[in-house]
């Protein structure tokens, strides 16, 4: 019996990235189940797959559609499709008056290409975590996950960090002046927090924001 062509890619496709499953890349293709079972059904492969794959994942549309010769086109490296899981803790950072929800618990692993990770900073220091408060709305929402990176502490005016004061850990912009540290919110209805000089003891840099997501649900 011949195999369907959608299973075949599936296959191919999940050995070649990684990734854990046909759920997980149906999601990351924006392709339904109902899209999958029709394809499945007339055993093509559509073109707008094709596509899709070439630009996610830079994948030889030929190969895509027969298994036949290199599965990434030669301007794509290995380097470029390997992943690598970083764990998201129970912590939660605050984007408002605090948190002291401080578990350092591994809930859950979120999968990003190693090149990307590569690019943005140490991997082996970030760590994921979720936000609650509308403090630095509309950027950063509650209930959204941030990548932190724990390496990056030294403070660029501007950026976004998560940080410890005394035992609360807090999501905000950071400026830093010469008697003091602001801590600031994109929400203009809240004020900024000012750390005098004599008080920055008490404030702990966990790392920089380098990303965030946001789930509808």
């Amino acid at each position: 019996m011949t195999e369907n062509k959608i299973d075949a890619l599936m296959k191919r496709i999940l050995d070649a990235t990684g990734i854990s499953s046909q759920s997980e890349l149906a999601k990351e293709l924006d392709i339904n189940r109902s899209g999958i079972t029709h394809a499945r059904n007339n055993n093509k492969i559509p073109d707008k797959w094709i596509v899709k794959l070439y630009r996610k994942f830079g994948f030889n549309p030929k190969w895509i559609e027969t298994g036949v010769g290199s599965a990434f086109l030669h301007t794509q490296s290995k380097s470029d499709v390997e992943f690598k899981y970083i764990p998201k803790v129970a912590a939660r950072l605050s984007a408002g008056t605090g948190s002291f929800e401080c578990e350092e618990k591994v809930t859950d692993y979120l999968s990003f290409q190693t090149k990307w990770l590569a690019n943005k900073g140490s991997a082996n220091s970030m760590v994921a975590m979720e936000v609650f408060g509308q403090s630095m709305e509309p950027v950063i929402k509650e209930g959204d996950t941030v990548l932190i990176d724990q390496s990056q502490k030294n403070i660029l005016a501007g950026a976004i960090y998560a940080l410890g004061v005394e035992d609360t850990i807090l999501v905000k912009r950071l400026e830093k002046h010469p008697d003091k540290l602001v801590l600031c919110s994109d929400n203009k209805d809240y004020e900024p927090i000012y750390i005098m000089r004599e008080e920055t003891d008490k404030v702990r840099i966990l790392g920089k924001v380098i990303w965030s997501c946001r789930e509808y649900r």
